[in-house]
């Protein structure tokens, strides 16, 4: 039962035991994330993933890249930013080659079958090297390029690309071999390095209900790099988070339906966008919710995040939310030096207020400018989300198989349960509850809008009130406690490192605002982290 409620809590932080949520979700948050000595589960290790196809395309270059330059590297780029690491480049002390290389070792040397093993990379680009030298060649040749010309980025492995299949972490997908996705095909365009696939809680959290978090049937078991079997990894981004907090790659991407991006980024002492859905294209990506599923940006800082999120705007006309939003071509790094806290009006919640972090945070943004407004949040409740999730997943999943998927043989959520149950000891060892759910859940077209509608309605209130009471800008929480709340009302939402509780357990202060606030977002997280520097590398993970 337990497990039950952190899933339900995790992906959507949408109510307590009695479907309000306010004061009280924040607070069973807190106590079914507390650490244990060590979690026992069922799988650790994939059973899919062979080593030996992993490796064969990188076996001569690993085997000349040697340990004495790994460790001339590891000060350059271990815990860098992207502009630090472009202006290395630059300078000549690395090639774009080389920083491929230095995170090839660093996955190599831990993050399958050993001591210190995350499993956080499902998949790797058998062609990234060549598209590396490539990128050194296009650099001597000169040209203005985006920021992120170069940078190695995984994919949560949910979201469509070439040449490695997108499986969302089930067997049945193994084979999924598609088109990009249209973020992909952004990334690429301004120069991003796809090195290859990342981990997640199968299905994006929405399968097995009983399930631990960062668990897939492909990938094994994510494990989080803070206190390895100890602390949660969070879900559903569960391998993009682990593997850029453990320095296996510069940046990621996670995808997110109701705290899949803020719960592993905060986890793991993570900046993490949940942006308002429509700024990115949602074509290509295995969807849970049409409603409210969006992709955003993982990364170590927030400077980092403003430019892969930049880098993935565009609008997508096969997108209806996408060709909607009149916000998704924007630049959001260039100005974020000049972002300031001074005067600006947040509100925190006072049930927050017995989190000692929370209250340094709130400490720290004071010193720094801002204005600080205590309220009580009401207790709403968010009726029916699971429904909204069952009813677009039922609906939207076909859709995905049809206009994006590869060829697989399945149609249906029903096909996949069916698959499943062949063979349910190795394709789905924690069951499958939640897409019994799904098959199981039905409604008319007026009663899904009036879903929808209401919770939309419930979750704008949530913010709404004590923002116009208050005068706000934004308001302040912790990790992923109000992500239902965020994702209901379509405000976007970013977590950024303030601190580790008991047993070194990362946390992050989680910034919200309204609808098309991420410039403001990026500025406020920006000067909170300069001023307050939290974040530091897993001990572990270092060398």
């Amino acid at each position: 039962m337990k497990k039950i409620i952190l899933f339900l809590l995790v992906l959507f932080s949408v109510s307590c035991k009695d479907n309000k949520q306010g004061t009280s979700s924040a607070k069973i948050v807190q106590d079914t994330t507390k650490v244990s000595e060590e979690r026992e589960y069922k799988v650790l290790d994939s059973k899919f993933i062979s080593k030996d196809s992993l490796w064969a395309p990188f076996k001569a270059n690993l085997a000349a890249f040697s340990d004495a330059r790994y460790k001339q590297l590891l000060p350059l780029i271990l815990d860098q930013n992207i502009p630090s690491l472009q202006k290395a480049i630059e300078n000549g002390q690395f090639s774009y080659e080389e920083l491929v290389l230095f995170y090839l070792f660093r996955i190599k040397k831990y993050d399958r079958e050993n001591d210190l093993s995350l499993n956080s990379v499902i998949s790797l680009n058998p062609n990234i090297l060549k598209e590396a030298r490539e990128k050194d060649e296009a650099l001597k040749a000169g040209g203005k390029k985006h920021p992120i010309f170069g940078i190695p980025v995984l994919l949560k492995d949910n979201i469509n690309t070439k040449n490695m299949a997108t499986t969302a972490g089930s067997i049945a997908l193994q084979n999924n071999r598609t088109d990009d996705a249209f973020i992909v095909e952004k990334l690429k365009e301004n120069g991003v390095l796809i090195l290859g696939k990342a981990n997640l809680s199968e299905w994006a959290y929405f399968f097995c209900g009983d399930c631990p978090s960062g668990y897939s049937a492909i990938g094994g078991q994510t494990l989080n790099p803070y206190g390895r079997k100890i602390l949660d990894t969070g879900g559903s981004s569960s391998g993009s988070a682990v593997a850029v907090a453990a320095n296996f790659v510069t940046a990621a991407i996670g995808t997110e339906t109701s705290g899949s991006i803020l719960s592993p980024s905060s986890q793991n002492s993570l900046v993490g966008l949940k942006p308002t859905i429509g700024i990115l294209s949602r074509g290509g990506i295995v969807p849970i919710s049409g409603t409210l599923d969006t992709p955003g940006p993982i990364t170590k800082s927030v400077v980092d995040n403003a430019i892969l999120f930049s880098a993935m705007t565009g609008k997508d006309l096969k997108d209806p939310a996408s060709a909607a939003n009149k916000n998704n071509t924007k630049n959001f790094y260039s100005s974020l030096k000049e972002g300031s806290l001074k005067g600006k009006r947040f509100g925190a919640i006072k049930k927050l207020m017995e989190d000692p972090l929370y209250v340094a945070a709130v400490k720290d943004l004071k010193s720094a400018g801002a204005e600080i407004i205590e309220f009580e949040a009401e207790e709403i409740q968010l009726p029916n989300f699971t429904r909204l999730l069952n009813l677009d997943m039922k609906k939207d999943l076909p859709e995905y198989f049809k206009n994006y998927g590869g060829e697989v043989g399945f149609k249906s959520v029903e096909d996949i349960v069916a698959y499943n149950s062949q063979d349910s000891l190795s394709r789905a060892p924690y069951g499958q509850k939640l897409f019994y759910g799904i098959l199981a859940d039905s409604a008319t077209e007026e009663e899904f809008m009036a879903i929808k509608d209401t919770l939309s309605r419930n979750g704008k209130q949530f913010f709404e009130v004590p923002m116009k009471e208050h005068n706000l800008d934004g308001i302040l929480s912790i990790n992923n406690y109000h992500a239902g709340f965020a994702a209901v009302a379509k405000y976007p939402a970013l977590t950024v490192p303030m601190g580790y509780a008991e047993k070194n357990a990362p946390k992050g202060l989680t910034f919200i605002a309204k609808p098309n606030s991420e410039a403001e977002l990026f500025a406020w997280a920006s000067a909170y982290e300069q001023a307050t520097q939290k974040r530091k590398s897993p001990t572990n993970y270092t060398n």
